[in-house]
């Protein structure tokens, strides 16, 4: 049997057992095995599973992930991030929609400590729905609101999904974290916007605050979470500057995280069990989804796909083409798989075509980034939309959350065309680090 004929067959093994639900790591790690000793004997096989997971997990650029969620970890069982709600509610309320645009930017502030979306739309959604609830906004649009904006987390740095896409990409993993950050801040934007349109054209979905803050009162509530933004910036302008890689820079957040949390007295031994215990549960569910990653990367350049593809789409010469396809293959994936699984399922083709077709591997980046979660708010599984059940109980129907989150994935549609369209959106901060 040749093998792109094993390459081809392996890749749809692997769709069959995903629709079984076997999981992700599991099935990429089966998958690549199988198909490697076919290609090269039992051996070879045995072989990269000894060798592939240590290079892997002794990658030192690798080491900003752990650092980043421990950073996260920190600010948020330490109480670093409690107050981010209610500040920006203060700052914000008085809009149309005003808790639901404070929800918007409390999660982009979380997001930038934390690196994990999942963690950021369980902890602003535990806060800010059930205010909303309680003040009558629409369910759909206190949930939506939340489970959007727990995606924006993706592409604001931290972002443990743009520190994977770097390694694998083998780009600068400084410049691509520095890229997300007008994206992420842009998503957020067009969310304002379309919350405040959409509650001044249906008043009933969000009713007007009836609470005026004083500016006293305001700037009183930014004092009880600067540290926050303090940490994001130094740990942002350190990369940006160059005065610290990635690595570096996530160690002396997450150093500086744990130092404040010790001057504002609300360090205890169960905060620092569950920070280190969040770290270690996420990180080895990431290890064993990449290492089963590696192995599938291995697999498919020995039967060599990955260049049959790319030449493939090279001979059409349309980059429109490549990314629309691309567009589609990540709004589908994301729909039944995890985003980090996602990426790392596609990458090992995406990455030869793009380098074929000479297209910018930041730029690429930042849109497989936006894209993959996208499909945290998309039935049937949404993520996003499963954690904030968790959160709200019998009190919002399943139905009426994706519906909430079905209006951003609209709104979304409309960043990703720009991400398109404007290249520069994503490669501006970037180009002053050169």
């Amino acid at each position: 049997m040749y093998n792109l004929q094993i390459g081809f067959l392996g890749i749809a093994a692997m769709f069959v057992l995903l629709m079984l639900r076997v999981p992700i790591g599991a099935t990429l790690g089966l998958v690549s095995l199988a198909g490697i000793a076919a290609i090269r004997g039992s051996g070879a096989a045995m072989g990269s599973l000894a060798t592939l997971p240590y290079q892997f997990s002794s990658n030192w650029t690798l080491s900003a992930v752990p650092m980043f969620l421990l950073m996260g970890s920190f600010a948020h069982h330490m109480g670093l991030t409690r107050g981010l709600f209610d500040a920006a509610k203060a700052w914000l309320g008085w809009l149309p929609g005003g808790l639901a645009v404070a929800s918007n930017w409390a999660c982009t502030l979380f997001g930038a400590a934390s690196g994990s979306s999942v963690a950021t739309t369980s902890a602003i959604g535990r806060i800010a729905i059930p205010e909303m609830l309680r003040r009558g906004y629409s369910p759909s649009l206190a949930t939506g609101s939340v489970a959007a904006a727990g995606t924006i987390d993706a592409l604001i740095p931290p972002s443990i999904a743009l520190v994977i896409y770097g390694w694998y990409a083998e780009i600068s993993i400084d410049k691509l974290l520095i890229a997300g950050i007008l994206p992420g801040l842009l998503t957020a934007v067009v969310f304002t916007a379309f919350i405040i349109g959409l509650c001044k054209a249906r008043p009933e979905l969000a009713p007007m605050e009836d609470r005026h803050y004083t500016w006293r009162e305001r700037f009183a509530l930014v004092r009880d979470v600067w540290p926050l933004p303090v940490i994001v910036l130094g740990v942002v302008g350190a990369i940006w500057s160059g005065a610290a890689t990635s690595t570096e820079a996530a160690a002396v957040g997450a150093g500086f995280s744990l130092l404040v949390a010790a001057g504002r007295r609300s360090v205890s031994w169960d905060s620092m069990r569950r920070a280190f215990s969040d770290t270690a549960g996420s990180m080895a569910s990431l290890f064993f989804v990449v290492v089963g990653a590696v192995l599938f990367t291995r697999f498919l350049a020995l039967s060599g796909v990955p260049d049959y593809i790319a030449s493939g789409f090279a001979s059409f010469g349309s980059t429109w083409a490549v990314i629309a396809a691309m567009v589609l293959v990540y709004l589908l994936l994301g729909m039944i798989l995890d985003p980090i699984g996602v990426m790392l399922l596609t990458l090992p083709i995406l990455i030869p075509v793009c380098r074929k077709l000479g297209l910018d591997l930041l730029w690429i980046g930042v849109l497989v980034v936006k894209l993959v979660e996208v499909g945290m708010l998309t039935p049937p599984v949404g993520f996003h939309c499963f954690v904030l059940k968790t959160v709200v109980g019998p009190r919002v129907s399943m139905a009426a959350i994706f519906r909430g989150a079905i209006w951003f994935v609209a709104v979304d549609a409309v960043v990703i065309v720009l991400l398109i369209a404007f290249p520069r959106i994503s490669l501006l901060l970037p180009g002053f680090m050169d």
